[in-house]
């Protein structure tokens, strides 16, 4: 394996330009002819849809009939894990394995083992409400950590393409990659393959597409006219394999067009009537269940457990996004993710961990207090300088009006808390800080505490918030928010930043592209 040079890691990492990167070992063994990408089809029919229509069966012994033909696998990427914060991560990978039914696909490739040339994380939020679907080029170069390759040997760490993670070491070392580079905790796999994926949109009846121009590409075997099309089998995988033949020609451009397939195979799924047709749901669940391997973890009763969580999801919650990424500095036909643009969109998604809050026990349902109707104290109980005007920032961006923002004695635990004297309004006050909170939900306490220093806030932020264009200034309680070491941090609005909207593909993206 290359030696990565100190130059090559900064390159990657943003903070200056490297010299061409040397090919990595694992091209030379590239002798056969490329091998085209599979869609990860089957994880929006497994992973999420599949899980979504479980319930709607009702009987658990036919459907445990079925699951028992899923393929299971260990699935361990290590000790050293990002934290759980109650969202739910599956990766997805399509796999181009030539054994089996694969082999007409290249016969020259049976037994060589599988590579994956499309890497996705199917994020769906704590509160089960949305769903994200993020994509990672298989052209990125990035740093690839210590893995264990198929073989047993010890794959040293060092910046290479993102799919060689899968390639050398299999989906472990893919999760593990993915883990260090997001800090989000991955949870269960899937991963399909060729035949999988064309048994899936068989049963389903097929896809619509649209074309904007003639297609002849004798790589993907796809032959089609300009216009609308539905395609199934063969022509839905040339489809989603084909790279040159539409767009420009480049791997981001067939991933949005394969994200927008992805949305169409949601419509399909949860809006055109297969849940009601029982022939039809049982020709999808069993091609589903045949198409996949996933991770032990992801057991019947864990799948039960999910599909309850999940069941209101439809198209319209699932969006696509792709990591942002700029050219390569060492080689203008890779890419490297996009700086500081990445790593804050990764942050969004970590911390978009979304709630279904309930009212504080013993207080009365009453109207909705919004954001801009509290005034908030901020106090750092951490130690940390600067954590109050940091969180202050973050809280403002939300539409809270904070009013001051100072030190308190170190706590532990993070609070929220009213003066005694605002018992009868305090409560609902707390609880709509408390829904902008992550993770579990923290209760409004009574009694205020004591200031170390306090200082008036003054806003950093550039863009007007709902309570700086309120034309009333809110007159309830003033609100405390006491910040402790185990502070979980303010739950962002969107996981997709404004800098990233015109790049979201989601149900009502127009597929004739």
């Amino acid at each position: 394996m290359n030696r990565v040079t100190e130059q090559q890691e900064e390159a990657v990492l943003g903070r200056r330009v490297a010299p061409p990167l040397p090919p990595p070992d694992h091209k030379r063994r590239r002798s056969e002819p490329r091998r085209n990408p599979l869609t990860p089809l089957g994880w929006v029919s497994v992973g999420l849809t599949l899980l979504l229509v479980i319930v709607s069966l009702g009987g658990y012994g036919y459907y445990r009939y079925l699951e028992s033909g899923i393929v299971r696998v260990p699935f361990n990427p290590g000790s050293n894990r990002p934290p759980d914060t109650g969202a739910l991560n599956v990766l997805l990978v399509g796999s181009d394995s030539r054994d089996g039914d694969n082999k007409k696909y290249g016969a020259t490739s049976v037994g060589l083992g599988e590579r994956t040339d499309t890497i996705m994380l199917l994020h769906i939020a704590p509160n089960r409400d949305n769903a994200t679907m993020i994509s990672f080029p298989r052209d990125s170069m990035v740093l690839i950590p210590q893995c264990t390759t198929r073989t047993g040997a010890v794959l040293p760490a060092g910046i290479r393409q993102i799919n060689s993670a899968f390639n050398d070491g299999g989906i472990e070392c893919t999760a593990k990659t993915l883990e260090s580079l997001t800090n989000i905790k991955i949870n269960h796999f899937v991963k399909v393959d060729f035949t999988g994926f064309k048994a899936i949109v068989d049963a389903v009846g097929g896809i619509k597409i649209c074309l904007p121009k003639p297609v002849n590409d004798p790589k993907s075997k796809l032959v089609l006219t300009a216009g609308e099309h539905v395609v199934s089998g063969e022509q839905a995988l040339g489809y989603v394999r084909t790279r040159y033949a539409l767009g420009d020609g480049s791997d981001l451009g067939r991933i949005e067009r394969q994200q927008v397939f992805l949305t169409q195979v949601m419509k399909k799924i949860t809006d055109g009537g297969l849940l009601t047709n029982p022939l039809q749901l049982n020709d999808f669940l069993k091609a589903a269940t045949a198409a996949v391997t996933v991770d032990e973890g992801l057991t019947l009763e864990r799948m039960l457990e999910i599909a309850n969580s999940v069941k209101g999801l439809t198209a319209k919650e699932l969006k696509g996004i792709t990591v942002p990424t700029v050219p390569y500095t060492a080689d203008k036909n890779r890419v490297q993710f996009a700086e500081p643009a990445a790593r804050d969109f990764f942050e969004r998604v970590r911390l978009d961990t979304d709630i279904n809050t309930a009212p504080t026990p013993g207080k009365t349902a009453a109207a909705k207090i919004e954001n801009s109707q509290v005034r908030l104290q901020v106090l750092n109980a951490t130690g940390e300088v600067g954590k109050a005007v940091q969180v202050a920032d973050d809280l403002a961006e939300q539409g809270f009006v904070v009013t001051q923002v100072g030190n308190a004695a170190i706590a532990p635990a993070t609070s929220i808390r009213y003066a005694k004297k605002d018992a009868a309004d305090g409560p609902g006050y707390g609880d709509a800080v408390a829904a902008r909170l992550s993770k579990d939900k923290r209760t409004p306490v009574e009694g205020k505490v004591k200031a170390l220093t306090s200082q008036p806030y003054e806003s950093k932020a550039t863009a007007k918030t709902p309570a700086q264009t309120s034309t009333q200034a809110p007159t309830g309680p003033i609100v405390q928010v006491i910040i402790g070491k185990d502070w979980p941090g303010v739950r962002v609005v969107s996981a997709i930043p404004d800098s990233l909207k015109d790049k979201v593909v989601d149900s009502t993206t127009n597929p004739c592209k």
